[in-house]
Order: C-alpha cells, then sequence, then structure tokens
C-alpha cells in the first residue's frame, strides 16, 4: 500500500494544490495528514496563497482516501467544514506489516513516546522540522511542514511505500 503522509498544510491553498499533485504523481492509495489543516497558528506566519476556503474543496474532493488526525490549529468549527474526520488525535494504520501511530506531535512525539513495540513507527508534525531518528527501538519519522518548514528543512512530504518510508521534497 503506498501512504502519502504530510502535516501542517496550514491552509496554504499554494501548497496543498502541490501537495495533491505528489500524491496523484506518486499513485498513493491513502493521504495521512497529520493535523494543522486549515488555520495558520499565532505563531506561524501566514503561508504562501493562506485561503483555507480554498484548501477545504481541494481536501473535500478525496475525502475516501484521508485519514487526518487534529493537530493543536485543528478545531470544531473545520470539523464543520471538513467531509472526512479530523478530531480524533491518534490513528494508528496497519500497512505491509508495519505498525503506524500517526498523531500530530504536540503530545506524543520522540521525546514523549506513545505505548508502542519495537519495531512500530511514530509519525508525527508540529515541529515543521524533519525527522527520522530511533528512540527506544521505535522509528520517529517527521515529514516537515507541506506549508511552512524550519530549520531549512524544506517543504515535504513521507512516502510509505512496501515497508519502506521516504522524505521527499515538494517541486
Amino acid at each position: 500500500m503506498k501512504i502519502l503522509i504530510a502535516s501542517d498544510i496550514h491552509g496554504s491553498a499554494y501548497y496543498c494544490k502541490k501537495l495533491l499533485d505528489a500524491y496523484r504523481a506518486e499513485g498513493a492509495e491513502m493521504l495521512l495528514l497529520l493535523g494543522d489543516v486549515l488555520y495558520h497558528g499565532p505563531r506561524n506566519d501566514l503561508p504562501e496563497e493562506y485561503a483555507p476556503k480554498s484548501v477545504i474543496p481541494m481536501l473535500n474532493a478525496l475525502k475516501n482516501e484521508i485519514i487526518c488526525v487534529r493537530g493543536n490549529c485543528d478545531t470544531e468549527v473545520d470539523q464543520m467544514v471538513l467531509e472526512f474526520p479530523i478530531m480524533s488525535q491518534n490513528a494508528v494504520i496497519f500497512a505491509d506489516g508495519v505498525k503506524i501511530y500517526a498523531t500530530h506531535g504536540h503530545k506524543f512525539n520522540k521525546d514523549n513516546l506513545p505505548p508502542l513495540s519495537e519495531g512500530d513507527v511514530l509519525v508525527y508534525g508540529h515541529t515543521h522540522v524533519a525527522l527520522d531518528e530511533v528512540v527506544a527501538g521505535v522509528r520517529c519519522l517527521n515529514p516537515g511542514s507541506v506549508s511552512i518548514p524550519k530549520q531549512n528543512t524544506g517543504h515535504g512530504y513521507i512516502l510509505f511505500d512496501g515497508g519502506e518510508f521516504t522524505r521527499k521534497l515538494l517541486d
């Protein structure tokens, strides 16, 4: 199964379009969003082409292919306009023999692991900084931010394909 994993769109229509173009080009079957979908948050600058109302129909068009966890900037108001669930803080996906625990990262992250076993994978966003690190036998992955990357990590996502995780940059 091919899963495209991304986080922190923060209402950028420009980068949401790029993300969905990558999703289609990769031939992914599922889009796993790690939160902070529409609102940019009070600590972030406005992302390029900040237009949450434009992001809504782009994502709703793929509602049957999206799994999304709630980020610290996501609210019940966002759930009223998005046609896929976003209010769960965590999701667990089993794909190609891999247990993937998805969360936003403001609670569980490499410094505060959820209850996982050696060999499991934790994917999270929140920091806007890409990461690939093993902690206590758990692989911790952060795709960085789609729209507001930090520490020069670039606008990126992770592709899960055939049991392998690869971080890629949006063109």
